[in-house]
């Protein structure tokens, strides 16, 4: 199979993005008939205005809260209404005990509610464990080191994975056993009746599940639930040992029964009285099972946050968690088993709605930036290059269709709300978008400077410019991946939008700006470097040495071979007029590879190998160096007249006057 011409190529990358362009605006137009999302993006609290609620935590009897448990309330509550990070939604403590919560918009009942209820946590203990495929599969899906083949083997697999499950009929109780007898302990398998096989046979770590569902399972029934992060879905018995058993909690390097450090992180639990009694009777049973059922596993929010291992009888009350910990992992399950031993739930004690803490002037003002910002843009990408400027400013109105979508469709799968952060992040990114134009036409100037015709310019530099556009945009997109994760606020805004922009600009860069440019290089108003074409001797700032079928720039404008340079008229003697006739030169019928051929020819020291790993500047100064070399081989110095040439090197002087002789 012949390959695929450029030409081929361009056209296959604009119906690509076409696709692309359709699919969007496709989905957010159904989005928007179905009333779920709207075509202008959501705005944030500093835009919009919304709902401010000042909420007092409520705990039980005379228990008083620190300032750690109001933070890792703050953090929880955070979790729940700004799951994703960037609703742009604004959670504070005020004073000593008061958490503030800012909301764009007016919050629903479920809202409200979620907020306000506390975060339970409880032991249960293990009875069984699977693995949830699907999630895990999609969790690897994800990872940035699989290799394409892997990604593609592991993306097969899922999809016939997911084909067996649409064919395969949910479980029903009846396909399961009844159990032999009534269950014993937390432990006992006799829990699993067919209603709670069946349910945790269909239940997925996907499944989502309510604040209410998660408040309505009752403290002595098994319960299904998951570990987001390895995927694991477990079945668990009734609660042996509620949260609000805990004296404290506290990390630091494990200890050897030698008194050394293992090198290892440890989270310390500390019972009180009535939870070191419960749990010992608890480690007690587990450690005499078999996997998993030697496991216990610590709940909070109805998720599991971590199920160890039992391997002794606790009897002291001071059970230390062990594993392959970093600190900050250690320090966070440390912070939430704190948390755990004083649920909080919350009172609202007043709410308001708050206009626009900038409101729209700071918004017009914004837009009004990005605007002219715009236009200096396309000002000078039409000053610098000309024509081929078009080729920018359709580049970004492209790359702003897309973003506005993207923002849009965002807004309705994950609730991204726009703020005035998010809007710098904008008008910051339309510079870094003319920066890979600028790259990349510069790219193709210097090698049209080398002897090129334009589509092998365009070609040449589109496959150094890339290398070039991909490291930037690389750094672009890790920069705005580690402020996202070290900000909070509308800093997060900030730093999405960026890497959001940087990721379109890849796109556009790849499937719009250069096979655009692929197919202006065979027209001939770009090819033949016309006035105003950006591409024209004006622009580059030299003769352009070749033009493609046979064709130079100027007649003036030739190649030196072997026999030394050609003069531009071959002067010869007019047999008719005694004068001089001026015959043109005959049309050169070199390709573009073999006038690059010749300049090497005239370097005889650089193999063809090493000219190739020259830059365009070392190529330069190697040709600058060969011509001077020549000139002084071949010149003759500059204080010989033509008498003294042509007179013999060796002389007699005499002392003898004329008048003398």
């Amino acid at each position: 199979m012949a390959p695929r011409t450029p030409v081929a190529k361009a056209r296959g990358a604009l119906i690509a993005l076409l696709v692309l362009l359709l699919g969007m605006g496709g989905l957010l137009a159904f989005a928007v008939q179905d009333d779920r999302a709207q075509w202008a993006p959501l705005l944030a609290l500093d835009l919009e205005g919304g709902t401010q609620m000042v909420l007092s935590p409520q705990v039980e009897g005379d228990a008083q809260i620190d300032g750690e448990q109001l933070d890792q309330a703050v953090e929880i509550i955070r979790q729940r209404v700004d799951g994703s990070g960037v609703t742009e939604s604004e959670i504070a403590t005020q004073g000593a005990e008061n958490v503030v919560v800012g909301m764009p918009g007016v919050p629903d009942e479920e809202t409200r509610e979620l907020i306000q209820a506390s975060a339970n946590m409880e032991f249960r203990p293990v009875i069984q464990v699977e693995q949830d495929l699907d999630f895990l599969q999609q969790t690897l899906l994800d990872d940035e080191d699989l290799t394409e083949e892997e990604a593609e083997a592991l993306e097969e697999e899922l999809a016939a994975t997911e084909e067996e499950g649409d064919d395969a009929p949910a479980a029903q109780p009846e396909d399961f056993e009844e159990p032999t007898a009534e269950p014993e302990n937390g432990s006992d398998p006799n829990w699993i009746t067919p209603e709670v096989a069946a349910d945790f046979a269909n239940f997925t770590c996907s499944t989502e599940i309510s604040l209410e569902e998660r408040a309505a399972a009752a403290d002595d029934e098994p319960l299904s639930a998951c570990d987001p992060n390895s995927g694991v879905k477990y079945l668990l018995g009734p609660v042996e040992v509620p949260g609000t058993n805990i004296a404290d909690s506290s990390f630091g390097m494990e200890q050897s029964p030698g008194g050394g450090s293992t090198g290892r992180w440890a989270v310390t639990i500390n019972f009180d009285s009535e939870g070191t009694e419960s749990f010992r009777d608890t480690t007690t049973r587990l450690v005499n099972l078999e996997a998993p059922r030697n496991q216990f596993a610590i709940m909070l929010d109805g998720q599991v946050i971590s199920a160890p291992t039992t391997q002794a009888a606790i009897v002291d009350g001071r059970p230390q968690i062990t594993g392959d910990f970093t600190e900050e992992e250690a320090r966070g399950l440390s912070e939430q088993l704190r948390y755990g031993s004083l649920p909080i739930s919350f009172e609202i004690e007043s709410e308001q709605q708050i206009s626009a803490t900038l409101g729209e002037e700071q918004l017009r003002l914004g837009l009004m930036a990005g605007i002219i910002g715009l236009v200096l843009v396309a000002g000078y990408a039409l000053f610098q290059y000309r024509a081929l400027g078009l080729v920018t400013i359709a580049s970004l109105v492209v790359a702003g269709v897309m973003t506005w979508w993207a923002i849009a469709l965002l807004g309705w799968t994950d609730g991204y709300r726009l703020s005035l952060a998010g809007i710098a992040g904008l008008i910051v990114s339309i510079g870094l978008t003319a920066d890979s134009f600028i790259v990349y036409f510069e790219r193709v100037k210097d090698e049209l400077r080398e002897g090129r015709s334009l589509p092998g310019a365009v070609e040449a530099g589109w496959a150094r410019a890339r290398r070039t556009i991909l490291a930037s945009k690389a750094v672009n997109i890790i920069a705005s991946v580690v402020l996202y994760l070290v900000a909070v606020g509308n800093v997060r805004g900030f730093a999405f939008t960026l890497g959001l922009t940087a990721i379109i600009d890849i796109i556009l860069v790849f499937l719009f700006t250069h096979p655009l440019m692929q197919l202006l290089a065979r027209r001939k108003f770009f090819a033949a470097g016309k006035r105003f074409s950006g591409l024209s001797e004006k622009e580059l700032g030299v003769d352009v040495l070749y033009r493609g079928r046979g064709r130079f720039a100027r007649s003036s404008v030739v190649s030196a071979g072997p026999a030394g340079p050609m003069t531009p008229r071959d002067s010869t003697a007019d047999p008719g007029g005694g004068g001089l006739r001026s015959s043109p030169l005959p049309r050169s019928t070199e390709s573009p590879d073999d006038v690059r051929e010749a300049r090497i020819r005239e370097l005889p020291e650089i193999s063809d190998h090493e000219w190739g790993q020259m830059t365009i500047a070392e190529r330069r100064r190697a040709r600058a160096a060969a011509a001077r070399q020549r000139s002084s081989e071949k010149t003759p110095k500059d204080s010989d007249t033509p008498d003294e040439r042509l007179a013999p090197r060796e002389t007699v002087t005499s002392s003898e006057t004329e008048e003398d002789r």
